[in-house]
């Protein structure tokens, strides 16, 4: 196929594309509008002057490609153009593993950002933190990447190594960190007690299997045996995911009211999510964990549970994502990310670019380390053949556990101690 054919082809897959937008955000009025055939001219005045003067010849599919990603990344950091091999990785982030990083990045401020690292995964464990920029993959800036670009060039073979270059609010020099590969896979929920009857679900992201696996955390830790006085849901550092789970989430805490809705240009992107009664809602009280890392999906089931008076939030302002993309696959494999409406809290409150400010602002405090001057201190229970206390054999187990990691996380500790002196304030 010569050239003059090949770019026919494209330039007809181009108005196709063009169609298609308007068919999901711009109404058939786009199509016909005059000055979008003007400049379908000029587009196709430029394509014919690289096809003829360009010093070498070009792939057309190639040209086409940088013309939509040019096109949709002159909308938002998160309408997307997609190759079918980006796609295809899309597709993969949903079902909880894949080989990576371990990281969720947009594009803030023309640069690729960390929204948050994935806990215990190869670049939380590097010490790249949320907010992060990054200015380089393997010596290559990043200036002029996409944000699937980006996902593409982080992703590997388990086992090789990537170098990536970030820029850190606190730091004058850029930082490198060499990070080894791994398979990320992702179990979205933990959970545990503290006390014996406080719950703590933590959710790290919201794939597919997520509402499941709360589902069965709360059956294990809340029984009718030994029912919950209080519940601590994390979603500090939680980048979001898929809004159907985020949506069943709320649902499982509420009874009753609005969860979610969402308004755009089109009449079939506006929604509203309503809970329904399903008789095993947890009765105890709730109090959600969020920080600057907490964004989309996490910020919906933040919201919902908050304006329905369901819970309290603690921690600190969260990201302030409240968009709605859908994913629109294209004839070739590749695919449209497209925003196409915003979404609103029960109380009616857009959240984008604002975020969530908790009901209880506790900033996080660094644990401090003990410093290597300072003496080592020698205590009873440090000798060999001392006498047990009447409580030491809990606190050297689990009890134990519980104190360290509540000493790690002064914003756990007030939302645990707020639960537990809960029926305390009520009597009041």
């Amino acid at each position: 196929m010569n050239f003059n054919k090949k770019r026919s082809l494209f330039l007809s897959a181009f108005l196709a594309f063009t169609i298609l937008i308007s068919l999901v955000g711009h109404r058939a009025a786009f199509a016909t509008d005059n000055e979008t055939y003007k400049n379908l001219k000029l587009f196709n005045e430029v394509l014919n002057m690289v096809e003829k003067n360009y010093v070498e010849e070009v792939d057309p599919k190639v040209v086409i490609h940088g013309a939509i990603n040019g096109m949709i990344k002159s909308l938002d950091p998160h309408s997307a153009f997609m190759t079918a091999e980006q796609y295809n990785d899309l597709k993969i982030d949903t079902k909880g593993t894949f080989s990576g990083l371990g990281i969720v990045i947009t594009m803030q401020n023309d640069m690729i950002t960390v929204v948050a690292p994935i806990e215990d995964k190869p670049a939380f464990i590097a010490g790249v933190k949320a907010g992060d920029g990054i200015i380089k993959i393997d010596g290559e800036t990043t200036k002029d990447l996409t944000i699937m670009d980006a996902v593409h060039r982080l992703r590997g073979k388990r086992g090789t190594k990537v170098t990536i270059t970030i820029v850190r609010e606190d730091e004058d020099d850029p930082i490198d960190f060499d990070i080894v590969r791994d398979i990320i896979e992702i179990k979205s929920v933990k959970h545990r007690t503290y006390y014996e009857d406080i719950g703590y679900i933590r959710i790290s992201n919201f794939q597919e299997t997520t509402a499941d696996e709360l589902d069965k955390a709360l059956k294990e830790i809340n029984t009718e045996d030994a029912p919950l006085k209080g519940l601590v849901l994390d979603l500090r550092n939680n980048p979001g995911g898929l809004l159907g789970q985020s949506i069943k989430v709320s649902d499982m805490f509420l009874k009753s009211g609005v969860i979610v809705s969402s308004k755009g240009r089109a009449k079939d992107s506006e929604y509203i999510y309503t809970a329904r009664d399903d008789g095993y809602e947890p009765k105890c009280p709730v109090i959600i964990l969020i920080n600057g890392g907490t964004a989309s999906a996490a910020e919906i089931v933040s919201g919902a549970l908050h304006d329905n008076k369901r819970a309290i939030l603690l921690g600190n302002q969260s990201f302030g994502k409240g968009s709605v993309q859908t994913i629109v696959p294209l004839k070739d494999g590749s695919a449209l990310k497209l925003t196409i409406a915003k979404y609103y809290t029960p109380a009616g409150e857009s959240i984008q670019a604002r975020g969530i400010v908790p009901d209880i602002v506790v900033e996080y405090i660094k644990p401090v380390t003990t410093g290597k001057d300072e003496p080592i201190r020698i205590r009873e229970k440090d000798l060999k053949g001392h006498i047990k206390g009447e409580k030491e054999e809990e606190k050297d187990g689990e009890a134990g556990k519980e104190m360290e990691d509540l000493k790690k996380d002064n914003q756990l500790k007030n939302a645990i101690d707020l639960l537990r002196s809960w029926d305390t304030f009520k009597e009041i």
